[in-house]
């Protein structure tokens, strides 16, 4: 795989990273309504969640948004060495495993990234940033699926 566009990403992310629990909820957002069956993962101080808005609205699960953007901050920032990271995302890729998740369920957590990206760029949201996106987040997953060797 050749390396994400570095520039585009960085150009891309200052726009985002300004409201992180802003576009951080509606990737999670579009998450839920494309995959309800993720809902259940989401438990809190055994509180389970009756709707996505219940989900969204808790404060556990903004804490949780706000991690991951945090760790797509760390991507971005890392995006010319991605291989820096290799070890705590494959460590994360352990955790969702241990919970539960599937792995096929990343294909819809990058389908709502993109959808976030999209939502908050507007017309600057190009076929370039798209694709330099999807190169980074494929990146990330795969270091993460790494926690799922010898399933």
């Amino acid at each position: 795989m050749e390396r994400p566009e570095p520039e585009l990403i960085r150009q891309s992310w200052r726009a985002v990273s300004s409201s992180p629990l802003e576009h951080g909820t509606v990737l999670f957002a579009r998450l839920l309504d494309l995959e309800p069956d993720l809902l259940p993962f989401f438990q809190y101080n055994c509180r389970q969640f009756s709707s996505t808005e219940d989900c969204l609205s808790s404060p556990e699960f903004l804490d949780h948004i706000r991690k991951v953007m945090l760790v797509i901050d760390t991507a971005v920032t890392n995006v010319e060495d991605l291989s820096s990271l290799e070890g705590y995302l494959t460590g994360l890729g352990k955790k969702h495993r241990a919970v539960g998740v599937k792995l096929s369920s990343f294909s819809t957590v990058g389908e709502s990234l993109l959808y976030m990206l999209e939502k908050c760029l507007g017309p600057a949201f190009t076929q370039a940033t798209r694709a330099a996106w999807s190169q980074l987040y494929g990146a990330v997953v795969q270091a993460m699926s790494r926690g799922w060797d010898g399933e």
